[in-house]
């Protein structure tokens, strides 16, 4: 169907429920009608069957199938923001083509480039710390490291995040905030209030169907929309989740890089720690100074490069076995953990907190997920990480075997001489290609944040035209650049940097388990023992790393917890003042009659020329219009409420983006606009771009709006040779442990694209009932707009302050007065992002009492 037909729903494309009215008698309703307020309520009541009918030969059919055929033909209501300006809904659902074997494997290849650069740096300081904390007195020390790191590797990495946590993907994207954006889209969780039944017609808005689990599934849905305590736990979960991504952001770099560098000590006379030191920082300085061109521009070597580093882990890990003693392989015996810790006692605890060194970066599998598919990071971390990872710690334990002192660069002393300086360059380019991948990782949870409205609006770029997911954000950028540099010249060795890494990994690892199990009970409806199974077996290691690597805090431990901190007051601060500033939005909306009262000149002189006001309701007139009628000597001929909101998808597509509604009678030439982009849309449209395809959006809706009214009329003149009536449905009586409401209030049963031939459905209407000629209306209203649009556009915008009431109490003053106000005074402006010119911006001042 084409932008311009009409679009008509079978019968049995939505579920038709039960809804009791107010007279106790039944009626059907349509699935959307259920938790809307959009459509208007109408009852049966007016055409209910009578005697008085009967006597006028009105023929009478006792049965819903006569109101089903009925119920079908009736169109929408053509003001409601269920009719689309782009196009028919479902017409453009992502396609889910299985890729072949060999794209497959193609992009598991290129995973190792962004996806296992972390992780497989890690054999560079893993032993070298543990043994730290525990000397090597016999074999079991060597043996009981070993088994730990290898069933660390084991559990967390392979068996967690492999086969479990990357099944619970948001439409192929991956992190925390995509496991929030499909919590969201299950149940009402978001404290921001602009959610609307229209969203879940967006293509990517998919919902599972419902298992016979439905009941648990239905109660975790109701405890957590009812009760606004689990809504702020769930989201300071997610929060914390990302601000420890952010502090993990800035130890890896410092890191990775100061491990490789360090590899030159004891190779090259004189180079030691102070020199150390300033090479790191040399080459934290020329990795975050290339990050402005983009990752594209040297993304092609990421791949190759980390796979000859695997090649070289796994080929001197085989040397090593079989140079130095391959009855290492032992430790496949988990026996051998619980000698070490028996012969170490709290040693060996306090190890725990080197080993987890061993899967930092296992977040990133989930992270990146988006860039690549489940089946391709399935196929690399199992053929070539896994085995490679297991191969070199191995090996590195028999050298150990042998050479029990040269614990301290355990790394490069287990290298043959004659291969130290080709490992050494390739060490050195994958530990800057692991900073890479979570210097991205990092800008890409902030934009994430900012886009679900939790942070600042900063300055992004976007560095190529082809890949969406790579951009670069200048503040944090140099804010990771600063810190890095700190943190080197500070603690001067990677074993004192050690100490504070791995807290914010273990902490996110922790976070992503609370999620995933949520996700189980209330998206998944999995069984309910395999539920609890995954946050007692994992939870649990995972809690007991924690315990080790909170012991480490005065050591350096308190690093990373102080920058997660920082932005997790960030992020929840503006969180925390946005919802309370769009309740202050929502209570002090001007009414529709009193604009009505006004007449179509608004009270004053209405010019040529379109008036985009930017706010934040989806719904409603805002008070910031109010004072433009107030503050302006003149109106502009068409007005348009241009909401920019943020849905809990990835991406929505452009065909989908516009929604519109009609503000007011048609002389008055007010509008509603709401436009919809995924936490990982681009907004990059300059302001031409932007105001052209929203008036051709505009001039859609108006034509699709002329159609729905003669197809209203037409539907309205063949009703009244076809009556359909229906008789009183006796209200069912209700069943203890039945459940009424459906966990989704859309089931997709069958696909909008399809056309149905079930019994008691309406055929659609012949092409004879669509008008054959413009409407003269739409025609002047179509000019006029034409008209306006060749005066310009102007956006009219509000200068807000936001302040707490006085009643309020001292700590809610200062977040809001204080450190919200703050952080609203240095983001950017919105109509930044579309580089709108000075001249076409007109400002009042509001002030918003919180």
């Amino acid at each position: 169907m084409d932008d311009g037909g009409i679009q008509e729903e079978p019968p049995a494309a939505r579920p038709l429920l039960l809804k009791a009215t107010r007279s106790g008698s039944s009626r059907w309703v349509d699935g959307s009608e259920v938790d809307s307020s959009e459509s208007p309520p109408w009852s049966l009541e007016d055409d209910r069957w009578s005697p008085e009918d009967a006597s006028a030969g009105v023929p009478s059919r006792v049965s819903s199938g006569g109101f089903r055929r009925r119920f079908g033909k009736r169109p929408r209501r053509v003001d409601s923001l269920d009719v689309e300006a782009m196009s028919v809904r479902g017409a453009h659902g992502h396609s889910n083509k299985e890729l072949s074997l060999l794209s497959t494997v193609a992009m598991a290849f290129q995973t190792l480039g962004v996806v296992y650069g972390d992780m497989g740096t890690s054999p560079l300081y893993v032993f070298s710390d543990v043994f730290s904390k525990v000397p090597i007195k016999s074999e079991v020390e060597i043996l009981g490291a070993l088994s730990l790191v290898m069933y660390t590797i084991a559990l967390i990495p392979f068996a967690k995040y492999v086969f479990i946590v990357l099944k619970a993907n948001d439409n192929g994207e991956g992190g925390t905030f995509a496991l929030y954006s499909l919590i969201c889209r299950y149940a009402k969780v978001s404290l921001l209030p602009n959610q609307q039944r229209v969203d879940e017609d967006i293509s990517s808005f998919r919902l599972k169907l419902p298992t016979p689990e439905l009941e648990r599934a239905l109660y975790v849905k109701d405890c957590l929309e009812k009760k606004p305590l689990f809504k702020n736990i769930l989201l300071f979960l997610v929060l914390m989740g990302t601000s420890m991504v952010i502090g993990d952001g800035i130890l890896t770099p410092s890191m990775s890089v100061m491990s490789a560098v360090s590899g030159l000590q004891g190779r090259v006379p004189g180079f030691d720690t102070d020199a150390v030191v300033i090479v790191s920082i040399i080459v934290l300085l020329l990795l975050f100074s290339v990050q402005r061109f983009g990752t594209g521009k040297v993304g092609f070597m990421f791949a190759p490069v980390l796979a000859l580093w695997f090649l070289n882990l796994g080929s001197i890990g085989i040397y090593n076995l079989i140079k130095y003693d391959i009855s290492v392989v032992k430790a496949f015996n988990p026996v051998y953990i619980y000698l070490f810790f028996k012969t170490n006692g709290t040693k060996a605890w306090s190890a725990l907190g080197g080993c987890v060194l061993c899967i930092t970066g296992a977040e990133a599998m989930f992270a990146d997920l988006g860039h690549f598919s489940v089946k391709s990071i399935q196929v690399a971390f199992t053929a070539v990480v896994f085995p490679c990872l297991l191969i070199a710690y191995m090996g590195q334990a028999a050298y150990l075997m042998k050479n029990p002192l040269s614990v301290e660069r355990i790394f490069y002393d287990s290298v043959p001489d004659s291969l130290f300086w080709p490992v050494f360059v390739i060490a050195t380019l994958a530990a800057m290609i692991a900073s890479q991948a979570m210097i991205s990782a990092t800008f890409s949870c902030i934009k994430q944040a900012m886009a679900l409205g939790c942070f600042p609006r900063i300055k992004v770029i976007h560095t190529s035209k082809k890949v969406m997911g790579q951009i670069y954000i200048p503040v944090m950028n140099w804010f990771l650049m600063v810190m890095c540099i700190i943190i080197v010249a500070t603690f001067r060795s990677t074993n004192d940097i050690a100490n504070a890494y791995g807290i914010a990994e273990v902490g996110v690892m922790m976070v992503s388990t609370a999620l995933v199990t949520l996700v189980m009970l209330l998206i998944w409806q999995t069984n309910l023992f395999l539920v609890l199974c995954f946050p007692i077996l994992f939870g649990a290691v995972e809690f007991v790393y924690l315990t080790a690597v909170l012991s480490k805090i005065l050591e350096g431990g308190w690093l990373p917890l102080a920058f997660s901190s920082l932005f997790l007051c960030i992020m929840y601060t503006w969180n925390y003042g946005s919802v309370l500033k769009y309740q202050s939005e929502m209570r002090g909306k001007i009414s529709l009659d009193f604009i009505l009262d006004l007449g179509a000149t608004l009270g004053t002189v209405r010019v040529p020329g379109i008036g985009l006001v930017y706010n934040e309701l989806v719904q409603g007139i805002p008070s910031i219009f109010g004072q433009f009628l107030v503050s302006l000597p003149a109106m502009h001929s068409t007005i348009v409420f241009v909401c920019i909101k943020y849905v809990p998808v990835p991406y929505v597509p452009l065909e989908e983006r516009f929604l519109f509604r009609r503000v007011g009678q048609k002389d008055y030439h007010m509008f509603r606009c709401v436009a919809r982009y995924g936490y990982k849309d681009v907004r990059k449209e300059d302001h031409g771009f932007f105001e052209q395809l929203l008036v051709e959006s505009l001039e859609k809706f108006l034509r699709r709006e002329a159609q729905e009214i003669a197809l209203e009329a037409s539907t309205m003149e063949a009703e009244r040779d076809d009556v359909s009536v229906v008789s009183d449905v006796p209200q069912s009586p209700a069943v203890d442990g039945e459940l009424h409401v459906p966990l989704l209030s859309d089931q997709r049963l069958v696909d909008d694209n399809k056309v149905l031939t079930t019994e008691g459905s309406a055929p659609l209407l012949p092409s004879s009932s669509m008008p054959t000629e413009e409407d003269p209306g739409l025609e002047y209203e179509l000019a006029a707009l034409r008209e306006a649009m060749g005066s310009g556009f102007t956006y009219l915008l509000a200068h807000g302050d936001v302040r707490a009431r006085k009643e309020s109490f001292f700590t809610k003053k200062f977040i809001i007065n204080y450190f919200y106000a703050f952080l609203r005074r240095n983001c950017r402006a919105g109509t930044a992002t579309l580089k709108v010119p000075h001249s076409n911006i007109m400002r009042v001042g509001m002030t918003y009492m919180v």
